[in-house]
């Protein structure tokens, strides 16, 4: 490992805190009571319910969702037997993953004993504590040996990932490989390097799937193994022992088509890759270093395809791509082991995700790069979030149809939307819109069309039917980056492209716009120019003459020059000073809307009771309803000052005007978001609970309270959502994702029925 990365990998470990783990409490335990509950007495009731009827530990306790990463150091990534407390950064890791890809909490436990026995009755009175057993880095022909009497004792799952784990990930590759080079499982020719736990999990399953074991030939340090052979055979390799001559991987290349390589560094030669047949596949997976360097495949067989274990190269194999969303499913129906069926599900979920184009979280994740499927792309990358949503579903089924499941699912419709609402945390909060978009498509028209993220969302959108998009742009720009990205979008079926220098509707648009701005120093000419270069307002007049439903710009550009154009085109609701912004915020905590955080520097109390009024009209559509608090550094009265003054002329106002609204005020951030604190300040509120809705008094407070809430709470945003609009119109920020763009595109069309419905 070069210097730099040691020394930073030492101080990733070291500093804030020394490791990568720690343990964080899910209830609150802020006074007695809480503490009554959480342990004695209160513990009690839940002790008694699980003694008189087990299967209540899962609602009771976190062992539903909770895993063992367990090693007794014995075969550690590449460093061989190092011990059980050396392996501990690693089992820390593995656990890390767990949380982060798939939501599944993991305690490491390193067990130190050489003893089968021994660690075999280690690990089985752990059974109370854990819903599923992950075993790591256990030497072979011991950890067969393990994993077999561990399953036999325990009615939990019991997984050895360097086993399972990489069989699964690499059966997912051969299967996707062979759909490129056109080749059947049946009816090819396998040569497997190594034949240490991870090469013959992958044989028994890929034989399981389909592969003739008489077409396996297997080769280790030894040589070939074969009826005979009597240098390091146990049990499990002898399973693939052959009646051959055939003593070294030269004697064997001639005509075949997969080479699994989980052996050795450079053990593959360019004469073997020579041999081989037509549309080679070659998984090279030795790490660090492979059993041959893809570039050295391609000096002598342009028609290879080739998979590594590293992550410089194409189709990396990585077992992250399957463990945590496997234990998900396995643990979200309480299954009591893995079956041969479970992971054939994980086999086809994975090799299924590969051949659609890869997400934005992907894309952004690597770079910036599109990922196509075809011989550099055959399977995910770790970072595409749909793997949390297509694999843990199918593992469930599985479990299910084996009858291993305990628990089964009811509901998968609404599991999925569990899954999603993992993934992207804005899933469950934005459904309703979502689901009305879906019932009557709008045309959305995306100002900033050329752009890559704006094109990403316009894939999914397209693919979930939630719009009809329209793109802004120049077309050769669009239809090349839709097809660098890796996208199926076609043009003129799934979206219009509207080029604004030659724009089939260019003299009405140029019409509407003069007459709407001639009055303000526009002349002909430069009404020419603005509809032909200014695609925000040109996207404006489209929504405005009919040609468009509902728009977004913003992406790229500053806020406020595109709100000036809008205010031109699109104009403030008859009654109302100005639009104003809605920002909503989905939180571990739960889901918030702040207002105004991006258009009202400093609003007067009639803007804030407009807005606040406006804001809880668009909450409603969530099916939310709507509680607001009128913040300030006063708490209802504690304090003179202007501002305090606003927020309760602004009270009076929204009282006066919307009687149904529950809104309150002036008061601290703690008291809107607190029962007992406004309980012990003010105890005849408005509403009960905590606000949801909350009214900044000027634009500085509101936004810095978003950006600093976004940042330090982990807050995922929704918008800003523009409300007051004569037209549904929206402008986003240049910070907003992929995922962003598709929320507010569902925003926008929403709007624009609303809108049809009003007219």
């Amino acid at each position: 490992m070069a210097e730099d990365l040691t020394k930073a990998a030492l101080d990733y470990h070291r500093f804030p805190t020394p490791g990568k783990l720690e343990v964080s409490p899910t209830k609150n335990m802020v006074n007695q009571r809480d503490l009554a509950l959480a342990y004695s007495p209160g513990v009690a009731a839940a002790s008694l319910a699980i003694a008189e009827n087990p299967q209540l530990a899962a609602e009771y306790t976190t062992r539903s969702n909770l895993v063992a990463v367990i090693s007794n150091g014995t075969a550690v990534l590449g460093l061989g037997s190092i011990g059980a407390l050396a392996s501990k950064p690693v089992m820390e890791g593995k656990a890390v993953l767990f949380k982060k890809f798939a939501g599944v909490n993991a305690f490491d436990i390193e067990v130190d004993t050489l003893d089968v026995d021994r660690f075999v009755d280690a690990v089985s009175l752990l059974e109370p504590t854990f819903g599923g057993i992950n075993l790591e880095d256990i030497k072979a022909p011991e950890c067969f040996e393990v994993e077999k009497r561990l399953k036999a004792k325990m009615k939990i799952p019991v997984f050895h990932d360097d086993q399972h784990g990489t069989a699964i990930c690499v059966a997912a590759a051969i299967r996707n490989g062979l759909r490129v080079a056109g080749k059947n499982l049946s009816d090819i020719k396998l040569v497997c390097s190594g034949a240490g736990a991870a090469a013959i999990a992958c044989l028994n399953l890929l034989v399981e799937m389909g592969l003739k074991k008489e077409n396996v030939t297997v080769n280790d340090r030894f040589g070939i193994i074969y009826k005979g052979r009597v240098e390091e055979m146990n049990p499990y390799n002898s399973a693939y022992a052959i009646e051959t001559d055939a003593r070294t991987l030269d004697d064997v290349m001639d005509g075949v088509d997969v080479f699994l390589g989980l052996s050795a560094p450079r053990v593959l030669k360019q004469e073997h890759v020579k041999k081989m047949a037509a549309n080679p596949l070659i998984l090279a997976l030795a790490n660090p270093e492979p059993e041959i360097r893809p570039e050295l495949v391609y000096e002598v067989r342009t028609d290879a395809i080739v998979a590594t274990g590293r992550s410089d190269y194409p189709n990396q194999v990585n077992n992250v791509l399957c463990f945590p969303f496997l234990f998900r499913g396995a643990l979200d129906v309480g299954a009591t082991e893995i079956n041969e069926a479970m992971k054939i599900a994980v086999v086809e979920a994975i090799a299924d995700l590969a051949t659609k184009e890869a997400s934005d979280v992907v894309v952004s994740a690597y770079g910036g790069s599109a990922f196509k499927f075809g011989r550099d792309y055959l399977i995910p990358k770790p970072f595409d979030p749909r793997l949390m949503t297509i694999i843990p579903p199918r593992v469930a089924k599985a479990a299910m149809e084996t009858g291993v499941a305990t628990r089964p699912i009811q509901d998968f419709e609404e599991y999925g939307r569990q899954l999603e609402s993992f993934v992207f945390r804005s899933g469950m909060v934005m459904k309703p819109l979502f689901d009305l978009a879906k019932q009557n498509l709008k045309r959305v028209v995306f100002a900033e069309g050329e752009s890559q993220r704006v094109i990403n969302a316009v894939q999914i959108l397209v693919d979930d039917k939630i719009c009809k998009p329209i793109l802004i742009g120049d077309p050769t720009s669009i239809e090349q980056n839709i097809k660098s990205y890796g996208l199926r979008l076609k043009v003129g079926e799934d979206v219009e492209i509207i080029d604004p220098r030659a724009n089939p509707h260019y003299q009405k648009h140029k019409k509407t716009y003069y007459e709407l701005m001639a009055r303000s120093g526009v002349t002909p000419a430069y009404a020419k120019r603005v509809i032909a270069s200014r695609n925000t307002a040109l996207a404006g007049i489209m929504v405005r003459c009919g040609d468009a439903d509902a728009m977004l710009c913003g992406v790229e550009g500053n806020y406020a020059s595109h709100l000036r154009h809008l205010h031109d085109v699109i104009g403030v609701q008859q009654g109302l000073n100005d639009f104003a912004a809605l920002t909503l915020l989905i939180m571990k905590k739960g889901t918030y809307f702040l207002t105004d955080t991006h258009v009202n520097i400093d609003p007067s109390p009639q803007q804030l009771a407009d807005q606040t009024a406006l804001a809880a009209q668009f909450i409603r559509g969530f099916g939310i309803e709507p509680k607001a608090a009128l913040l300030s550094f006063s708490n209802f009265g504690s304090r003179e000052s202007e501002q305090a003054r606003k927020m309760r002329k602004a009270l009076a106002i929204l009282r006066d005007k919307h009687p149904e609204l529950l809104v309150d005020g002036e008061m601290h951030a703690d008291a809107a978001l607190s029962q007992e604190i406004r309980d012990r300040l003010f105890p005849n509120s408005a509403f009960s609970g905590e606000a949801n809705l909350l009214v900044c008094p000027t634009l500085e407070a509101a936004n810095i309270t978003y950006n600093m809430t976004k940042m330090l709470a982990d807050g995922m945003p929704v918008g800003p959502i523009l409300l007051g609009t004569n037209y549904p119109a929206h402008i986003l920020t240049e910070s907003t994702t992929v995922r962003g763009i598709v929320n507010m595109a569902a925003v926008a069309s929403v709007d624009a029925q609303l809108h049809a419905k009003n007219q």
